[in-house]
């Protein structure tokens, strides 16, 4: 049966089944599940001197390869996956839910919240994105002219057939002659792409590493009716482009910002804390403990050990879906959006007197696949709210220099996205570490680092 949009009528409000409050609690929210698939916050947190270490990454699981083993990052002597492997990669990292249908349509019943309450006007307004290219041209036509009722949740349910909602995969089903939205999850996408705005605003080509960083879950998730005026609040606290993966782990509230999943190539520690030595590691952990898909993923060192499921929809899947993220490659600057001058000037602060270079040194101007830092060391603590230093809820207690190309791209800038400018950041570093910048300095490497 094709996909239908409805026009505009009235229709009245549906009847929303309550879910399991403490089941929700444990299984994770909805729409903001995919956070870590490569990383969670991107910080750039300087750490002058001392070298930190940390234990060996555990095995994921009884029985479980060890993730990336398959797949080691592309070097000289192991040169990039060939494109049928990417393209692969690309159809997971998108479209691959993992099997979490079984925790957000069977346990949760997210399925009916949508279907009843999420029109696409309030989903746009709270970042979620359509991929235009997925889009027919009648259905073009009617969103452009108007006759597409963008106010009706049965609009939601068709684009969710239309597979256009980037990052939610949806069954959808005729029943009684309707349109019925009977299976939801969620994927990688979600958290870690956005699209170009080219049809309209959240409309338009995908463009995969890219962080939403205007995704609110938090008012999303609390449309659930499972959950408690207490988690509602939790929730609706985080902010847009912010998330906190740990959450449902150890019951504490500290958002952090979502990452970006391009520009990892050669880097190894490729979360905050520096969780991990490959993205496999965080695609495993996200897609267990976070997405809720069918696998295991074990860390002693935080005391994590889940499975979900009694198969595993997870493992063979690791190596093509990390080739793929390391495939993606930092967005440039775009035309006009620095002073080359200032930047030149910048540069030389970089390399000298701001100290920059200290930490954030290579190519890839991060010091991670060498050390990791203390939280003493890191200007963006303590962090905001009184919450506990987000790196004591790692595996590692440590923090990982964040690397800078592309970071014209994603403010907030720090873990937990204390500082809304590169600006800022310069700003915050030279007042913790006293390193006298003036403020034609400050805004000299801050154009630098926009030309990065």
């Amino acid at each position: 049966m094709p996909v239908s949009i409805k026009k505009k009528t009235k229709r009245p409000g549906g009847q929303r089944r309550v879910g399991q409050a403490e089941r929700l609690k444990r299984m994770w929210p909805l729409f903001a599940a995919a956070l870590l698939a490569a990383g969670c916050g991107s910080n750039s947190d300087d750490a002058p001197p001392p070298l930190a270490t940390e234990q060996a990454s555990p095995q994921p699981g009884a029985g479980d390869p060890q993730p990336g083993a398959e797949n080691p990052q592309p070097s000289a002597e192991n040169p990039s996956p060939d494109p049928a492997f990417l393209a692969q990669g690309q159809q997971i990292f998108r479209f691959d839910t993992f099997g979490d249908e079984t925790q957000w349509t069977d346990t949760l019943r997210m399925h009916e919240v949508i279907g009843s309450a999420v029109d696409p006007t309030t989903a746009l307004s709270v970042g979620l994105k359509v991929d235009a290219e997925a889009l027919p041209p009648a259905v073009v036509q009617g969103i452009q002219d108007g006759s597409v009722d963008l106010k009706s949740p049965d609009t939601t349910v068709a684009l969710l057939k239309l597979n256009a909602v980037v990052g939610l995969a949806g069954k959808v089903e005729t029943i009684n002659g309707k349109d019925t939205l009977t299976r939801v999850g969620v994927t990688c996408a979600l958290c870690h792409s956005t699209v170009d705005n080219s049809f309209a605003p959240g409309i338009g080509r995908g463009l995969d590493g890219w962080p939403s960083r205007d995704l609110d879950p938090g008012p999303i998730i609390a449309l659930s009716p499972a959950l408690s005026a207490t988690m509602k609040a939790v929730y609706n606290s985080w902010g847009k482009g912010k998330y906190d993966p740990r959450f449902n782990l150890d019951g504490l509230n500290g958002p952090q910002v979502i990452p970006p999943a391009y520009g990892l190539e050669g880097i190894h520690r490729i979360t905050s804390t520096g969780d991990g030595e490959d993205i496999a590691y965080w695609n495993r952990y996200v897609g267990v403990t976070q997405m809720g898909g069918h696998g295991t993923f074990v860390e002693p060192r935080t005391g994590v050990s889940v499975t979900n499921g009694t198969d595993d929809l997870i493992s063979d899947k690791l190596p093509a879906l990390q080739a793929y993220q390391l495939s993606l490659a930092p967005p440039a600057p775009p035309p006009g959006s620095f002073d080359p001058a200032a930047a030149e000037r910048g540069k030389l602060l970089f390399n000298g007197n701001a100290r920059c270079v200290t930490c954030h040194s290579g190519p890839e101007f991060t010091d991670a696949n060498v050390r990791l830092h203390l939280s003493s060391e890191v200007v963006s603590e303590p962090e905001p709210g009184g919450a506990p230093s987000y790196a004591s809820r790692s595996a590692t207690g440590l923090y990982r220099t964040a690397p800078l190309r592309g970071v014209w791209q994603h403010p907030p800038y720090f873990h937990n996205g204390t500082a809304a400018t590169l600006e800022d950041v310069v700003r915050t570093y030279n007042a913790r570490q006293s390193l006298g910048l003036t403020e034609t300095d400050i805004a000299d490497l801050a154009q630098y680092l926009k030309s990065l």
